[in-house]
Formats: C-alpha cells, structure tokens, sequence
C-alpha cells in the first residue's frame, strides 16, 4: 500500500473529499480518524428528509420507497410497510461470494458512501450516516465478499453487507476479531439502525465500493510509477547508460506532463553518479575517423529502448493517474443512488448515477499503463542479467569463479530471478484485457447494461500487485549489480536505496533462495520506504493536492 498522511479529523460534506484523503483514513491507524457531518450537509438532509415525508403523505409511488426494487417497481406497497422493505433489501442482497474485502477497502466504502450521502439528495437522516461514521472510527467493518457486483445499480450485493452491519446482521471485523455486528455495536455503545423508508436503499445504491478499490489502487500506482523512475536510474548507472535521453530539450520538445515529470525524477536521483554516462562523455572517448571512411566505435551512443525511452512509457501511467484521479474526485463526491430528492423544487427524480462507468473505465485504462510498468522492468532486468548486453557485469550477476575453484560453475545468481520476472510479468499482462465491456444483463434486463466497474477496479488492484513483485525482483538485481559496479560510485539517492536494500537482503554470493528477500523489497516498495529513502517526501508522490481534505489533515 501507498504511504499516505494520516488524517485526524475530517468533515464532510458530500464536495470537499479527494482521493488522497480517503486513502489516508482507509489506511491510517484504526481509531485515529474522526469523521463528522458538517453542519450544512446535515441541514441539507434533514431538508430531503422533510420532502420524503411529504411526498410519502401523499401516497404516489415512490421507487424502492414504496415501489418493489428494478422491474419490480409497478409494484406499490402501502407507506406502514417501508420499513420492512428496506430491511428486505439489505438481507436479500447478502449473496456476496469470494474472500472478504480488506479493512482498507471496507473503510474507503464507508468513507466514500457517508460522503455522497452528506450531499443531502437522498434522504436518509445524519443519525443514520453519523451511525455509519461511528462505526467508521471505532474499527467496526463491515466484512464484504469481494464479489458479486456488476458495477450498476451500484454496488448493491457489496453495499448490503455495509448496511447490515448497521443493522445488527451478520459478521463484523471489530478492532481485528470477527464477531457478531450486533454483539461490536453493543460494546462500543452504538445503537443498531432501524432502516427508515429510502435510507436501504440509500445506503446500498451507489458505486463506493467499486470506487474504494480504485481510489486504492490509484494510490498505489503512484508508488509503483516511482519504482519505475528508480529502478530506470539504477538500470543505468548498472549499465553505464547514457543519461543523455533524460535531458529537458528532448522532453521539452514532446511534452506530456507525465513524460517531463518522470525524465526529470530520474535526472534527480542520478545526480552526482559515476556510473551513468553521458552522449558527451561517449563522444571524448570515441575514435576518431582520422581521415578513414569507417571505424567500429567501442561503445554504443544511445541505449535500448527499455532505457531510453523509459520516460515515455513511466509519463503514460503518470498522465493516465492525472485523469483517473480527477474522474474519481468526481465519482466520490457524488450522489449515485437513486431515486434523489430535489428540495428547492420539491421534486423527485429518477435516474442512473449508480453507473460506475467511470470508475470501470479508468481502471480499464490504470492498469493496462501500470502492467506497461511491469514490461519495461522486466526488460530492462534481462538487459542487466545477460551477459551479452549487461557491459562487462558477470552472467546473471554472480561472480565467476577460478576453474581450480570447487564451486566453478554451479552458481547461477540471477537466472531464476529473470523467470520468474517474465512469468509474473505475463500474468500482469494478461489482467489488462477490459472489463468495462463486459456488459451483462441482469434482474429480469431491467438493469440490462451495467459497467462491471467494480471487477475493472478489484482488477487494477491485481495488477498492481503482480507489476510490485517485478519491480521487487528487479531491485534486487539492480542492487546487486550496482555493487559490482562499486557502491561509492553511485548517485547518493541510489546508495541510500542500496543500503535499505541490504538491510533486508544481503549480497547473493552464491545460490540461495530469493523468495523471502523478494517479499521484504515488495514491502518497501509497498509502504513507500524506498522513496522516502531516496529522498522523495510523500507530497512527491502525487501532483498538486488542493485539498487533504475537508477539515484538514
């Protein structure tokens, strides 16, 4: 996970709330966060509350009020039977299969749906949000299968688990223990909800779930675009590679913000290297023509693309993390259930915001840039290990040794890290295929296109994690070759990430297993400690950030 700021106090209002934000209250310490309803949003909601009322005195149908729910709306039921009917909504979506959503994904839900809810168009009552809140800062999560939802109407199967626990119904991860919702809600002294009418339905419909796992997921594509910058400048002080495609007149002269940024992040963590070369450098050692028609240079002037034009493909994940970023900003803001209640004009509107198409889409779009990340290292991990391209470095990055040694010949260093690289490298690849299109028709075809935006999410977050374990393999060879370069060579920032490195994995000296040493880098990268130890604060990790959040952090 993406190191992110921890949030004390949080207000929200259903406006205010960016993606940062959530990720630091998903991923704080369990208790630190204190989320409240600001004034206006609870002003706001008792406004809409008022109008339901109103409207429920007047008898007219009103969807999934006093309606059944998708083609069941011709169906209108009596205002005395609402109650019962939002109840039924929550336990009948409890079909939700597949391993439990992790706490960090529980608690952005929860952030995220209290926040469309603060809006105050879907008349649900601040008691019922604030019970939500409550449940939120006392470590009371809801246990959610990961699967179930295709993304529209909303997150409904996913949702209902976080509307149980609410309710006093089901399993509950309380403070780390699974136990009893009802059994957590009485030691923390909440009061289990009695579902008013629309507030089922509020809280289930709606796309939190889906845009949990992205806002996650977005999160930690940072992180990895960063890996991808490092180990590009450990690739070629390792290489001694030509630093020069890094240089501002190339990038100015094609400039993608995330190109310009990714070629400017590698300059900066190569200053002061030995290792790195330059065209210039090249050029002073070259032979020269003197007066002959050709002459075979003794080393290349540029490098293979997986060096040379690493800026460019790291720029992709940067740029597509930019629009996603700003399409998820939007989506958690937003009130995306249904029906929604207009105060000022005492009118009711139907409609379809529950559709995660945009979550679906830039997910669709972040991983496929994020498993590009996991190609180019891969790549360039084959170029550092194969002696036929490496520049002089030893085959597979061990030391060979005398032909009188006893063990001449049996250590085989790196080779098995390369394929195991490769192999996760195709799986990742593999999970870049679009979800998005993969529209099902459901519920008697009332809801017969949907956006299977909360698979697309669950998907980013796979990859992510597969592109974390090559990025951890190929540290680990970058760190191995760049101390058979010599260590006092290297750029201060890579010496820093050498050395934090080595504290977790010692130099491979001979065969032995890797699996443990992969683990422990895949952390570091994970946690953001690497970054952090080459010099990078986390405010580097993501562009501008207006607002922490509402309140502050």
């Amino acid at each position: 996970m993406a190191h992110v700021p921890t949030v004390r106090h949080l207000e929200i209002d259903g406006t205010g709330l960016s993606p940062r934000a959530v990720a630091a209250v998903a991923r704080g310490d369990d208790g630190r966060t204190r989320v409240q309803l600001s004034e206006v949003a609870v002003k706001r909601m008792h406004a809409s509350v008022g109008l339901k009322e109103t409207l429920l005195a007047q008898e007219i149908p009103i969807y999934a009020v006093t309606t059944g729910f998708g083609d069941s709306c011709v169906r209108q039921i009596s205002p005395d039977k609402a109650h019962e009917l939002q109840r039924n909504l929550v336990l009948y979506h409890l079909n939700g299969v597949g391993p439990a959503a992790v706490p960090a994904v529980a608690r952005a839900a929860m952030l995220i749906r209290a926040n469309a809810l603060a809006r105050g168009v879907s008349a649900i009552r601040p008691e019922a949000v604030s019970t939500l809140l409550d449940c939120l800062q006392r470590d009371i999560l809801p246990l959610i299968p990961e699967r179930g939802s295709v993304g529209a109407s909303g997150d409904l199967v996913p949702l209902c688990y976080l509307a149980a626990a609410l309710i006093g119904e089901g399993q509950v991860r309380h403070r780390g223990t699974v136990r009893p919702a009802l059994d957590a809600l009485r030691d923390e002294g909440i009061e289990p909800l009695r579902l008013a009418p629309k507030e089922g339905i509020a809280l289930v419909n709606g796309t939190a779930f889906a845009t949990a796992y992205a806002v996650l997921a977005a999160a930690d594509a940072r992180e990895l675009a960063f890996t991808a910058e490092l180990a590009t400048a450990m690739t070629l002080e390792a290489l001694h590679g030509n630093a020069s495609a890094l240089h501002p007149f190339i990038h100015e002269n094609k400039p993608h913000p995330g190109q310009v940024r990714a070629a400017a992040t590698v300059r900066t963590l190569l200053s002061g290297s030995r290792l790195a070369t330059s065209f210039d450098d090249i050029l002073m050692r070259r032979r020269p023509l003197a007066g002959r028609s050709y002459v075979q240079l003794n080393e290349r002037i540029q490098d293979k693309y997986s060096v040379r034009c690493a800026p460019q493909i790291i720029g992709i994940a940067h740029d597509t993390l930019d629009w996603a970023e700003d399409w998820l900003d939007t989506e958690i803001n937003s009130a995306s259930d249904n029906p929604l209640f207009d105060v000022e004009e005492s009118g009711l509107h139907l409609g379809g915001n529950f559709y995660a198409g945009h979550v679906g889409q830039a997910m669709d779009s972040l991983k496929t840039a994020v498993a590009n990340l996991a190609n180019l290292l891969d790549r360039q991990l084959a170029l550092v290990v194969d002696e036929k391209f490496n520049e002089g470095l030893p085959p597979n990055l061990v030391l060979a040794r005398r032909a009188d040694d006893p063990e001449a010949g049996l250590h085989h260093g790196f080779k098995g890290m390369q394929i195991a690289a490769s192999a996760v490298t195709a799986e990742a690849l593999k999970q870049t295929g679009p979800v998005s299109v993969f529209s099902r028709s459901t519920e008697s075809h009332n809801q017969d296109i949907v956006s299977m935006g909360t698979i697309s999410a669950r998907d980013a977050r796979t990859v992510n994690g597969l592109v974390r374990e090559v990025a951890a393999i190929h540290l680990l060879a970058l760190a191995q070759a760049i101390e058979l370069r010599g260590v006092e060579q290297a750029s201060p920032a890579v010496r820093a990430v050498h050395a934090l490195i080595r504290e977790h994995s010692a130099f491979v000296s001979h065969d032995r297993r890797l699996d443990e040493d992969i683990a422990a880098v895949s952390r570091l990268i994970e946690t953001g400690a690497l970054r952090r130890a080459a010099g990078f604060a986390d405010h580097d990790l993501v562009r501008d950030d207006p607002s922490t959040a509402s309140g502050g952090a």
